[in-house]
C-alpha cells in the first residue's frame, strides 16, 4: 500500500454499529469493566484510548514500524523516552537539536544525573572516537536540523552506534514520515512532534515515538500512564484527521519552499540559503540518497543588522510571526530571540545561529504570493 493510501485507510474501518466512515471521539475519562480487572482492552484515558489507538497504529504504518506510542507533546514524547534512562547514563547529541530538547536536557534531567553532550564532530572517525570513548546510552539528532537544516547520513550513523551497543534516536519532525523513514535506515527509534506538519493545521499540540521494539512500546505506555503525559482524544483525533491530507500537503509544501529558496538565494541581502533541497546546499547528496522530498522549511541569513532582521520579519504580510511550524500556513521566526532563545548565546554562535538567521515555515499557499510578500518587505529594509 502506498503512503497516501495508508494515510487515508490504515487504523480504522467504518464502525459495525452506525457504520461511521470516520473514527467517533471516545471522550471518555474511563471505560466500564466485564469484571474486576477485566476490561474490554481500555480501563482509563491515561492509560489508553481508542482514538490513541488509530493514530498509533496510523503514525507507525507510516514509519514503516512496528509500534508507535502517542503523547501530549514533542516534549511529552521525549520525557518519557528520557525518563527510562538512569542516573549516570550519557547522551551524545550532533549539534543542531531543536532549543527545547536541549532545555528539556540541561535544565530538567541534568539534575537527575543524565547528562547531555553536543559535539560537532569535524568528521566521522572522530565522531565514532567520541562514541567509543564516551560509551552513551544513545546518540541523539535531528536531520534536517532546527534551525539551520543540515543533513546527516542516517545509515552511515545508526551503523556506528550499533557497533558500539549504542542507541540511535532521531528527530523526524522537520522531514516528516513523507520525507524519510529513519527506521528503515537502521535507527533504533523515531522521535516526533506531531503538533507540525504530521498535524498539519497549527491547531493541536502532540508527540509520538515509533520503534519497531515490543519492549519499548511497552514501557513507553507505562511511562506515558505513570507520567500523566498522555494526549486528549479529541487531540489525537484532530492529528488523526490531518494525517490523511500529509502527502498532498507535503507536495505543496516542498514545492513552495524550493520556489521561496530560489528566489532567497538570488537576492542580493541574503547572504545564504539553507534548504536541502539547493544543490547549492553541502549535503544535497546526502539529502537525495535518504530523502523522498525536502519538506517545506527554509532558513536565510540576511545581510541586515538586528534592527533591521526584526523589521523585515514584521512587516510580513502572508508570513506569521509565530513560533512552530509544519501547518498549511506560512510562518517566519527569529531562532535567536524566540525558538533557539532557552540555549546560551555562546552556544548559539557556536552553533551558527546569527541574529541575522530567519526561518521560514512554508506553507500551502501560492508561490507567487509567498514572493511577492517577502519581495515588498526586502524592498523596505
Amino acid at each position: 500500500m502506498k503512503f497516501a493510501t495508508k494515510a487515508i485507510h490504515v487504523g480504522y474501518e467504518p464502525e459495525a454499529l452506525h457504520g461511521a466512515v470516520m473514527p467517533p471521539i471516545y471522550m471518555t475519562s474511563t471505560f466500564e469493566q466485564e469484571a474486576p480487572g477485566e476490561t474490554r482492552g481500555y480501563d482509563y484515558t491515561r492509560g489508553g484510548n481508542p482514538n490513541f489507538t488509530i493514530l498509533e497504529e496510523l503514525l507507525a504504518s507510516l514509519e514503516d514500524a512496528k509500534y508507535a506510542t502517542v503523547f501530549s507533546s514533542g516534549i511529552g514524547a521525549l520525557t518519557a523516552l528520557v525518563s527510562t534512562l538512569k542516573p549516570g547514563d550519557k547522551v551524545i547529541g550532533i549539534d543542531g537539536v531543536y532549543g527545547g530538547t536541549y532545555r528539556l536536557f540541561h535544565r530538567i534531567f541534568k539534575p537527575f544525573g543524565i547528562s547531555f553532550t553536543s559535539v560537532v564532530p569535524s568528521s566521522h572517525e572522530e565522531l565514532e572516537t567520541i562514541l567509543k570513548t564516551e560509551k552513551p546510552k544513545w546518540l541523539f539528532f535531528e536531520t534536517p536540523t532546527n534551525p539551520l537544516l543540515e543533513v546527516f547520513d542516517i545509515e552511515l550513523l545508526a551503523k556506528t552506534a550499533k557497533k558500539y551497543g549504542i542507541l540511535t534516536i532521531v528527530d523526524n519532525t522537520f522531514a516528516s514520515p513523507y520525507c524519510q523513514n529513519p527506521l528503515n535506515l537502521g535507527v533504533d527509534i523515531v522521535w516526533h512532534s506531531t503538533t507540525k506538519y504530521i498535524g498539519g493545521h497549527s491547531d493541536v499540540i502532540g508527540g509520538a515515538v515509533v520503534t519497531n521494539d515490543p519492549d519499548l512500546k511497552k514501557e513507553l505506555n507505562f511511562r506515558r500512564l505513570s507520567l500523566g503525559v498522555n494526549p486528549s482524544p479529541f487531540d489525537t483525533w484532530l492529528i488523526t484527521r490531518g494525517v490523511k491530507t500529509l502527502a498532498v500537503r507535503m507536495q505543496q509544501h516542498q514545492r513552495n519552499a524550493l520556489a521561496v529558496a530560489t528566489f532567497l538565494e538570488n537576492h542580493p541581502k541574503v547572504k545564504r540559503v539553507y534548504y536541502p533541497g539547493l544543490r547549492s546546499h553541502p549535503h544535497h547528496e546526502i539529502a537525495k540518497k535518504q530523502m523522498r522530498g525536502f519538506s517545506g522549511m527554509v532558513s536565510a541569513e540576511f545581510k541586515l543588522s538586528l534592527e533591521q532582521t526584526k523589521k523585515l520579519i514584521s512587516s510580513l504580510k502572508l508570513f506569521s510571526l509565530a513560533e512552530s511550524l509544519g501547518g498549511v500556513e506560512s510562518l517566519v521566526n527569529h531562532p535567536t530571540l524566540m525558538t533557539h532563545a532557552s540555549i546560551p548565546a555562546e552556544e548559539r554562535e557556536r552553533m551558527g545561529i546569527t541574529e541575522g538567521l530567519i526561518r521560514f515555515s512554508i506553507g500551502i499557499e501560492d508561490p507567487e504570493d509567498l514572493i511577492a510578500d517577502l519581495e515588498s518587505a526586502l524592498k523596505n529594509v
